[in-house]
């Protein structure tokens, strides 16, 4: 059976629009923004109740093509980034569940950032794009939600940074929120995780193309951005992966060149990674995105009352899910995110999978994740 007939099929990307002048919404950091528009993929039906739908919500560089394909003919075209989690049968079941995945606000993958043309200048805004929050990504992914007239969702479901939209939801909205899955994520960064992101940060801004964020009509900073994938692409692997897959194996050589060539195999992969990134992401979306996530921060209102008055009987239920091999966000955090839900008396679980991937776990299929979801999304009610 080919991957096509095992998938959502072939899909579609929509666009909603909202926050028109006069009515621009408000950042937290107190900038007004409008119009904004976001990005959207929904799989599977809404069914008559409006009771079915979950939300997915990407990491920092991803988009919201979770499952099946696009209408094209080239032949490299990949399938959703969880495809393997999200279709028909699978553990995600869109025979029975509505998904929805909004690309974030401040990306550059169809919803309102950086490379958006501001309204005012008919110009990109660059670096008069206001600095936003998680708290306003999933502000807006609310205005989505209810546009779409769901009044709750079954579920809520995010991985790394998409996890951290996940607990915002769980904090702004928990009325809203039946279930939710943060996965390979934190309730804030580390020193450790701001220092990385601020290397990508640097290596982009010290690129003579930046141009303060001018660049949309000339030469793009490709080798910054290049260098700040390389450098975040380490953080998403494990050292037993990085090992196992490359070790110390020479790339095309038989002996080293003595020079800056790239003798090993691993400085050819992440160059590779780092060439192709600049095809596909932009560089500013990047430096917002990266701050946004530095800003977060939910220990305080992980401990304290929702700001959104919640009956007893409308308790969240969690599943917290950490793999031990991530050491962006080692499972000692995810520790501290159950500790403090179940200070709060929520309904959590919590599974650490054994796996030596790294961070992008949750991006490879296994059979112990999928079984997982299946089981806790199913078990909802």
């Amino acid at each position: 059976m080919s991957s096509m007939e095992t998938s959502v099929g072939i899909v579609e990307k929509q666009f909603f629009t909202f926050a028109e002048a006069p009515n621009k919404i408000v950042l937290e950091s107190g900038a007004e923004l409008g119009p904004v528009t976001i990005a959207y993929e929904t799989y599977g039906i809404l069914n008559d109740q409006k009771d079915n739908a979950i939300l997915i919500a990407h990491a920092f560089s991803g988009d919201s093509h979770v499952a099946g394909h696009y209408a094209t003919d080239k032949k490299d075209d990949k399938p959703g980034w969880w495809d393997f989690l999200v279709g028909p049968e699978k553990g995600i079941d869109t025979n029975k569940y509505f998904v929805i995945c909004p690309n974030i606000l401040g990306s550059c993958k169809g919803s309102t950032g950086p490379s958006s043309i501001n309204p005012e200048t008919d110009e990109p805004y660059g670096l008069n794009f206001p600095m936003m929050t998680i708290g306003d990504i999933v502000v807006t992914q609310k205005m989505l939600i209810d546009h779409l007239g769901i009044k709750r969702l079954r579920a809520v479901v995010g991985g790394s940074v998409g996890g951290m939209q996940i607990l915002e939801w769980c904090v702004r909205y928990p009325n809203m929120v039946q279930a939710a899955l943060p996965i390979a994520t934190t309730m804030r960064h580390s020193a450790l995780a701001i220092a990385f992101n601020e290397i990508a940060r640097q290596s982009i801004i010290s690129d003579p193309n930046w141009n303060k964020g001018d660049y949309y009509n000339s030469q793009p900073p490709n080798l910054g951005l290049a260098v700040a994938r390389m450098v975040g692409h380490v953080t998403y692997l494990s050292d037993a992966a990085m090992r196992r897959k490359f070790g110390r194996k020479l790339q095309d050589k038989k002996s080293f060149s003595y020079g800056f060539d790239g003798d090993f195999q691993v400085e050819s992969y992440l160059r590779y990674q780092g060439e192709k990134f600049v095809n596909r992401f932009d560089a500013n979306s990047l430096l917002y995105i990266t701050k946004a996530a530095d800003y977060f921060d939910v220990v305080d209102l992980m401990k304290t009352p929702a700001l959104e008055t919640k009956p007893a009987d409308n308790k969240i239920k969690y599943l917290v899910v950490s793999f031990s091999s991530d050491w962006l966000y080692p499972t000692y955090q995810a520790k501290e995110l159950v500790q403090a839900l179940k200070y709060k008396g929520e309904d959590v679980s919590f599974c650490e999978i054994e796996a030596d991937c790294g961070h992008d776990a949750f991006l490879i299929p296994d059979d112990r994740f999928i079984s997982l979801i299946r089981g806790f999304i199913n078990g909802i009610s």
